[in-house]
């Protein structure tokens, strides 16, 4: 395997899956095919993998990664939001296990063009799918100051989201803000000085925040949660891994949900909405990154994997 990107929790992910020779399953972030590349050693001989990936440059890494596996493999480019479309043109009517790896990729990060990152200058893009959408200047330099506003303070539960947006409309006024350069320092200037002290950059939420909306993530996740769950077989498992609390959080919420079935307020004496339960959760508390991982992938200290398995 190449270093297009380093899998966290590739062990603890693929074991949740339970993979068995023959089944099918699918991985709705490729990227290089870290994932992929484990469990179709573990559905050998005859298991099939659906890779499905935004990313033109993850289908490539990925497609000469798994060439070994030949035909036993089948990769698209799309949102693993339309999973049950992807899998009906396939002609695949339910799968044995899903796995989501969100965020971004070490190769994305790496990639200067690509924009998600402050650590080098670079054009503001965000985009995971480089052909379409609006990308983050669009959004810095367009969106008018209160809907800027609630994406930095939603996403990326930032609590100076109004003085970075004032400072924001103030620059654009004069000029574009063009690079993730020119971002990142109007974040750090506006920043206290123990703030600037800290490993983690002072604007590391607003870029998440930023990131999440050009590419409407939270949208994206929850729709591909409740299509994944209905392609799902009897005993199939569902495992994803997030890398920050909004993910999380909806993640735990809709197994929950799907886990408890019913959705009518609990003063009612019987239920009305005839929703059955879909789920149950594996393990009550989500599986996170071992120190010595954390150590070598920094990326890994906030990962967290949730599994749950269908009924």
């Amino acid at each position: 395997m190449s270093a297009f990107h380093t899998p966290v929790m590739r062990e603890e992910a693929i074991a949740s899956l339970n993979c068995n020779p023959g089944g099918i399953y699918v991985d709705g972030t490729v990227g290089g095919g870290g994932h992929s590349y484990e469990i179709l050693q573990k559905c050998a001989p005859d298991g099939l993998l659906i890779g499905i990936d935004l990313d033109d440059d993850a289908l490539a890494e990925s497609e000469m990664n798994l060439k070994p596996f030949g035909r036993r493999k089948i990769l698209r480019k799309g949102n693993f939001a339309d999973i049950d479309k992807i899998l009906d043109d396939l002609g695949i009517k339910q799968v044995d296990g899903i796995l989501l790896d969100l965020g971004v990729s070490s190769h994305q990060l790496d990639t200067v063009a690509r924009g998600f990152s402050f650590s080098r200058d670079a054009p503001l893009d965000m985009r995971m799918d480089k052909s379409r959408g609006l990308n983050a200047g669009d959004l810095i330099n367009k969106l008018p100051s209160k809907d800027l506003e609630k994406i930095i303070r939603e996403y990326g539960e930032e609590m100076m989201a109004g003085r970075i947006v004032r400072a924001i409309s103030e620059k654009r006024k004069k000029t574009p803000i063009r690079t993730t350069a020119e971002l990142a320092s109007i974040v750090f200037k506006l920043s206290p000085p123990a703030v600037r002290r800290k490993k983690i950059h002072p604007a590391t939420k607003t870029f998440q925040a930023i990131r999440i909306a050009v590419n409407d993530e939270l949208f994206n996740l929850h729709k591909a949660i409740n299509a994944g769950i209905d392609v799902l077989k009897p005993g199939g498992r569902f495992s994803i891994i997030s890398f920050h609390s909004l993910e999380d959080r909806m993640v735990k919420d809709l197994f929950r949900s799907w886990e408890k079935g019913c959705i009518c307020p609990p003063e009612l004496p019987f239920c009305t909405c005839n929703r059955k339960p879909k789920l149950k959760l594996i393990g009550k508390k989500p599986v996170t990154a071992g120190e010595w991982e954390i150590e070598s992938n920094f990326r890994a200290r906030s990962a967290k994997l949730r599994t749950a398995e269908r009924i």
